[in-house]
C-alpha cells in the first residue's frame, strides 16, 4: 500500500513542479540571467530550507565562473554597486532577507528576488522580481499537497539548476570547463 501512495504522491509532486516552473514568466528569467552575467559578484541569501536549495545554486554559480558567496560565509567579501544581492523568499517579509536586502540598498547594490509574493517588502526593493506563483506563508498560488512551503524550495532548487544550464549556453561553456571548477578536495 505505501508503495501505491508513493507513486501516487510522486507524479502529483511532479505536475506540482512543472505547473511552477512554466509559469514563470520568460521576461522575468532573462532579466535575471542579465544581472547574473553583469554583477561582479553575486551574494545569496535565504534562510531554513530556502538557504539549502539556494546553496546549491550559488556552487554551481562558481562552477560556471561566476563569483558568488552565501550571506554569511566566513570569506564573504564586501557588497558594492557592481553586485548582485539574490534573495529567495517565498513570502518576501522575512526578516533576516528583508534587513540584508536594506543593506545592500545602502551600498547600491543590484537586488533580485526569488518569491512566490511579488508585492512584498523585499519585492519593492528589489530590481528584478521572479514569481513562483505557488503557495507561500503570505501568497496564493499553484496548490499543492505537500506541507508549509515545499513546493516553493523544491521550485528554487530545480529553478537554480535550469538557470546554470541556460547560462552554461550563454557563456559557451563545455560540460568539461565547468568541471574544472568542481571541488576536486573529495
Amino acid at each position: 500500500m505505501l508503495d501505491s501512495t508513493f507513486n501516487v504522491n510522486s507524479k502529483k509532486i511532479v505536475q506540482e513542479l512543472d505547473a511552477v516552473l512554466s509559469s514563470i514568466d520568460a521576461e522575468q528569467i532573462n532579466q535575471l540571467i542579465s544581472q547574473l552575467l553583469t554583477a561582479e559578484k553575486v551574494f545569496i541569501i535565504g534562510v531554513g530550507r530556502v538557504y539549502v536549495s539556494l546553496s546549491a545554486m550559488a556552487k554551481r554559480l562558481n562552477h560556471l565562473g561566476i563569483k558568488t558567496w552565501m550571506v554569511g560565509d566566513i570569506n564573504e567579501p564586501p557588497i558594492t554597486d557592481k553586485d548582485l544581492l539574490l534573495v529567495g523568499s517565498g513570502s518576501g517579509e522575512s526578516l533576516f532577507p528583508k534587513n540584508i536586502a536594506l543593506c545592500a540598498k545602502k551600498y547600491n547594490a543590484k537586488i533580485a528576488h526569488l518569491t512566490s509574493s511579488p508585492q512584498s517588502t523585499i519585492a519593492q526593493m528589489a530590481d528584478v522580481v521572479v514569481d513562483f506563483h505557488c503557495n507561500s506563508k503570505s501568497g496564493n498560488g499553484i496548490a499543492t499537497i505537500q506541507p508549509m512551503t515545499t513546493l516553493f524550495e523544491q521550485s528554487l532548487l530545480l529553478f537554480g539548476d535550469l538557470i546554470c544550464l541556460e547560462l552554461v549556453r550563454q557563456k559557451g561553456l563545455t560540460l568539461e570547463e565547468v568541471a574544472k571548477n568542481h571541488a576536486n578536495l573529495e
